[in-house]
């Protein structure tokens, strides 16, 4: 295992009854990488997570933390994980300076440390202006932040965040957004969320689970690949015998008409593989006299690579039991 790496997961499963939530799971998470964990409800997430914090432990496979076994060590790996939990359960009571003194004792922090890291996760966190409110009255995304506060007062090496975003406006989610992409800059951050524009702006790497499988696993530029089939090119023209023309070429498998602006015609090509046939295209157009005014290559969303990947998992699983 690279020095580099913080979580290692090793052929990880874990039942419940007959219910196999996690089955046969393996990745690793480097040092400084900020990773997505997807999948569809009851897909596996929470569990894994539950996992890695060893809230639960594995009826078979290993965890690695930092190179520590999680099973056999579990009080040393917890240290080196912040977590920050769905619901963020806080104390409504306390006064946000009251609850970070309380997760630190917690802790068992004291001294220098624990007032260095007070004030450098107050500061961290954004939390300066509401430090002595009681909690109760803070916003929906300043309760996230405290939360990540509690998450981050020991200075872990790794952050578990799950759906740190949700119920947050679009500007508290542009906001934890760019606070999660700040705290990955010196630690591992592995993060579950159902907004794949989230995914998309935050993280370096995807991994994808359905079934308690792991289906996928690459960076989020590279995942967009993973379903050609999805890949469209629109293209606004004016001219003649276009529609035959664009589905002789080998890598087009149909060219709809979308829409008629004038004499321009708007298509929306369907490709049959990755080949990219808007050089063929534009041949096309120059060898037929046809006036090009738009020609681009719509751009594939991670939601639509996700609905796909889980979707032709379902499929096959199923037919597999036929």
């Amino acid at each position: 295992m690279p020095e580099e790496t913080t979580i290692h997961v090793e052929s990880v499963n874990k039942s419940f009854g007959p219910h196999k939530a996690v089955q046969d799971v393996s990745f690793n998470v480097q040092k400084g990488e900020i990773v997505g964990f997807l999948g569809p409800n009851g897909a596996g997430k929470t569990t894994t997570m539950r996992l890695l914090t060893s809230y639960y432990t594995p009826d078979s496979g290993d965890i690695l933390i930092n190179g520590i076994n999680n099973a056999e060590h579990d009080l040393e790996t917890r240290r080196s994980i912040g977590y920050l939990p769905e619901n963020n359960p806080l104390y409504e009571d306390l006064l946000v300076s009251e609850y970070l003194d309380f997760v630190a004792d917690l802790r068992g922090m004291s001294g220098t440390d624990r007032k260095e890291n007070l004030a450098s996760t107050v500061e961290e966190a954004g939390l300066n202006e509401v430090y002595y409110r009681p909690i109760s009255e803070l916003s929906k995304g300043y309760h996230q932040r405290v939360g990540l506060a509690g998450a981050i007062l020991h200075r872990p090496s790794i952050l578990i965040l799950d759906e740190p975003t949700e119920g947050l406006d679009p500007n508290q989610r542009l906001s934890m957004r760019d606070l999660i992409r700040s705290l990955g800059a010196d630690r591992t951050v592995l993060v579950t969320t159902h907004v794949m524009q989230e995914v998309e702006n935050t993280c370096e790497r995807v991994l994808v689970i359905n079934r308690g499988r792991l289906i996928a696993d690459s960076p989020v530029s590279e995942l967009l690949k993973l379903a050609p089939g999805l890949r469209r090119i629109y293209v606004e023209i004016d001219g003649s015998q276009i529609q035959t023309a664009l589905e002789k070429l080998d890598s087009v498998e149909s060219a709809e008409l979308t829409d008629q602006i004038g004499n321009r015609k708007c298509y929306l090509i369907h490709l049959s593989g990755a080949e990219d046939p808007r050089p063929a295209i534009f041949n096309l157009a120059k060898e037929n006299n046809w006036e090009l005014w738009e020609l681009h290559e719509q751009r594939t969303r991670l939601e639509d690579v996700f609905h796909n990947l889980t979707a032709a998992d379902r499929t096959s699983k199923t037919t597999s039991s036929i």
